[in-house]
């Protein structure tokens, strides 16, 4: 079949029902899976979650990857009995940087390393010394050295060391991939042998989007999915939402969302941002420049469950937080609850309230916590404008971008317009536009983003609220510097006097 450059080119799917896409996206805290008409509208989504076992005073954070095929087992099984559409081919996009140490057959040999574990910093500098490569593009490497280097039995047993979306590939189809996006760079084997990290762990690279094979008999039928289902080869979950926001030009840019946070921008050149990173992007002649955070998107549940106890709803605590007027009146909030990486790069920071007084309340704080995240967008976002970029809108996603009182926080404080895409699993339905590209319903992945991504609505920035969220920015910006040495001896006066 042929079509235009704004048309899917796969036609209506078997037994009446609608052609689709399953897209699996294997998040930090759960398996979202989710059916994805070709053109981008999401036709169910179901979830499972698994826990992460970590020690923050080690660096340590990782997850079991047999509880990840667990979720995602549970999750297609229950979407599949929804029976709304016929699905066409897989599309798989996971958290990381994170390494998967397996078996030929998928199977873990070693917990998963996700991106939080900060045990692999030494060889994340020897590897880029090494090999030219910084940050989010030598993605699992070091972790597989620290392992190899660390944990001899568990390296010993293992065959392959995979990213997120490649073990669930895997475990599909049988074949171990390392799938890349456009552009992205791979360290050379024989610099990987002499670092100590045996390239031969490494399975082929393929181009993200690419068929790496079908789903085999004895997973279709513990799925309940069609054996021979084409399985496209996946992407982190960053490019993922960047597809499923719409974000295809130069000025497009995007909050993460998620649990930790982000912001990126695509320009049309490098740019050189102190403590931001800036990648070849998995679109032509687009660069993508900005930052990760590491837990801004958890704060809102940390203050909800963990401080509250649990007894009130997130939409409750940001309809009170509504009432209160910009700035918080007064108080201000770090949201390093798990250090912060971009722009600080400090695993030694810690989050804390400022301002306090007997008239605030939880309103107050929850306030502060919706500020604050949008103060740390801001402050990725002002380098990057600084050395170059121009932001034409912001795309939100994810839960918070349900909230109204939320979006506008950060249109208000950053001063970008924001733009709410219709669906708001932006990294479920970008999974579902590389998998619909690979198996040809779209001409390219350019044409599948315009065509399978639509806005919802627009807010732009309130003028008058621009002065109170100055000043509190400035705060914010000053708070981390002054309270760092005191929060140092703090952590070290604890490990001291050791567990309890």
């Amino acid at each position: 079949m042929s079509g235009g450059p704004g048309t899917p080119v796969v036609g209506a799917g078997g037994l009446g029902r609608e052609a689709a896409v399953l897209a699996i996206d294997l998040g930090t805290t759960e398996a979202k899976v989710g059916l994805v008409a070709l053109d981008g509208r999401l036709l169910g989504l179901s979830r499972a979650g698994y826990a992460t076992d970590g020690d923050s005073s080690a660096g340590r954070a990782e997850q079991d990857s047999e509880a990840w095929w667990g979720a995602v087992g549970l999750a297609v099984r229950e979407l599949v009995r929804l029976n709304v559409g016929d699905i066409v081919a897989i599309g798989i996009d996971g958290h990381g940087p994170t390494c998967v140490a397996v078996s030929d057959d998928g199977r873990a040999t070693h917990p998963a390393i996700i991106w939080q574990d900060t045990r692999s910093t030494a060889e994340q500098a020897e590897l880029a010394a090494a090999t030219g490569l910084h940050g989010w593009s030598l993605a699992g490497l070091p972790a597989a050295l620290w392992l190899e280097r660390h944990e001899p039995d568990a390296a010993a047993a293992t065959r392959w060391y995979l990213a997120t979306w490649d073990v669930i590939a895997l475990r599909l189809t049988g074949r171990a991939t390392t799938s890349l996006a456009a552009g992205q760079p791979f360290p050379d084997p024989s610099v990987l042998d002499a670092a100590g990290l045996p390239a031969r762990k490494i399975p082929p690279a393929v181009a993200a989007g690419t068929v790496v094979g079908e789903v085999s008999a004895s997973v279709a039928s513990a799925l309940g999915i069609r054996s021979g289902t084409p399985v496209v080869a996946g992407i982190v979950d960053a490019w993922a939402s960047y597809h499923g926001a719409g974000m295809v030009r130069a000025g497009d840019a995007m909050d993460a969302g998620g649990s930790a946070g982000g912001f990126g921008v695509y320009w049309d050149r490098p740019l050189d941002v102190p403590g931001s990173f800036s990648t070849i992007a998995p679109l032509p002649g687009l660069y993508s420049v900005g930052g990760a955070m590491a837990a801004t998107g958890r704060a809102v549940d940390w203050f909800r469950v963990d401080v509250l106890g649990g007894g009130w709803t997130t939409e409750t605590l940001i309809a009170e937080a509504g009432a209160i007027p910009a700035g918080a009146d007064g108080v201000v909030f770090l949201p390093y609850l798990a250090g912060e990486r971009s722009p600080l790069w400090d695993p030694t920071a810690r989050g804390a309230f400022a301002g306090l007084a007997l008239s605030h309340g939880r309103a107050n704080l929850t306030r502060a916590i919706l500020e604050a995240s949008a103060f740390a967008i801001r402050h990725v976002a002002e380098s990057v404008v600084a050395a170059g970029a121009e932001v034409r809108t912001m795309r939100v996603c994810g839960g918070p971008a349900r909230s109204e009182t939320w979006n506008q926080i950060k249109a208000d404080v950053t001063g970008f317009t924001v733009e709410v895409p219709a669906v708001l699993e932006t990294a479920v339905v970008g999974a579902g536009i590389v998998a619909a590209t690979g198996v040809g319903a779209w001409p390219d992945l350019a044409a599948a983003i315009r065509g399978m991504t639509r806005a919802s609505r627009q807010l732009r920035p309130d003028p008058g609220a621009r002065g109170q969220y100055d000043a509190t920015y400035d705060a914010y910006r000053r708070l981390h510097p002054a309270i760092a040495p005191i929060v140092r001896d703090l952590a070290a006066a604890s490990a001291r006097a050791g567990p309890r």
